[in-house]
């Protein structure tokens, strides 16, 4: 497959919409068990064939068409899809407006590390075409920006939120844990507090906690209604925030509070507070006061 990132997809996941192409696929950096791809057409594509990864996508403009276990499928706009390992199928656009998604291949490996340890199997979801609004969030963190690497906390937070949200359509959800263990993930917290601006990895989470990293996750959100991957960004955020009153340039922050660069920050800040860094010091910067006339 032709990789057609050269660039930056400075649009987002919209980046095509206004675009006359008919025919592009677009093939993102490889994460260490995910692929992660963009394809825009019209008619029929694909042939019968088979993968050996799930395959998890969301159908972003036009229907999409395809046969998978005896029946003939159709996905909307929002839609998600899941297709098993192994199973047969084709591909196509429904209508002549033809078709665009983007799809994730998760190496079922991955997949099974995400899985409470208890797990009698992979889960098999019977119905590959739905909607799930958690899910379908998850899905569109990894692939809303097809150009940018993941650090391995955020790509451990989407294999955890993936396999409960995979485990709970087959009808297996994954257990919680009765009893939260809280010294180790005070542990944790702190060590994230301490090393907000240093690249933490989940290996060191495990070596500071004696948890893997996925019983960590689940642990930690239970515990304090976030991932360790999320707890982390917003620390870096208030960090942010603090040495942006204080008027130190964008770019310096985003190096000083461990963001990879200015975009990565401002991405991240908008996100949270719904506003740009830049808009933001200029809101906070102190008023002139007016003589009285």
């Amino acid at each position: 497959m032709t990789t057609l990132l050269s660039s930056p997809d400075t649009g987002g996941i919209e980046r095509l919409c206004n675009q006359t192409v008919r025919e592009r696929f677009l093939t993102a950096p490889a994460l260490p068990g995910i692929e992660r791809i963009e394809a825009q057409f019209y008619g029929d594509m694909f042939a019968p064939h088979r993968h050996d990864t799930y395959a998890l996508g969301v159908t972003l403009h036009g229907v999409q068409t395809f046969s998978y276990r005896g029946a003939r499928q159709f996905s909307q706009p929002g839609n998600i899809i899941v297709l098993h390992p192994d199973e047969t199928h084709d591909g196509g656009a429904g209508t002549e407006a033809g078709l665009r998604y983007r799809m994730l291949y998760l190496d079922p490996a991955l997949l099974w590390r995400g899985l409470d340890e208890n797990a009698p199997s992979l889960p098999f979801v019977a119905q590959p075409v739905f909607s799930d609004a958690a899910l379908s969030a998850t899905l569109l963190e990894m692939l809303a920006h097809l150009d940018s690497n993941f650090d391995e906390l955020l790509i451990d937070q989407f294999v955890c939120s993936v396999a409960e949200g995979l485990s709970r359509h087959a009808k297996q959800p994954i257990r919680r844990s009765k009893k939260l263990a809280f010294p180790r993930l005070e542990r944790a917290r702190e060590f994230l507090e301490a090393n907000t601006a240093e690249t933490i990895n989940s290996t060191d989470l495990e070596d500071v906690t004696g948890l893997d990293r996925y019983t960590l996750i689940r642990q930690f959100k239970a515990c304090y209604a976030t991932t360790p991957h999320r707890f982390l960004v917003m620390r870096r955020l208030q960090q942010a925030k603090t040495l942006i009153a204080q008027g130190e340039p964008l770019a310096g922050i985003a190096a000083d509070t461990g963001f990879a660069d200015q975009s990565h920050l401002n991405r991240h800040f908008k996100q949270a507070f719904g506003i740009t860094p830049g808009r933001w010091a200029e809101m906070i910067r102190p008023h002139q006061l007016f003589p009285a006339q």
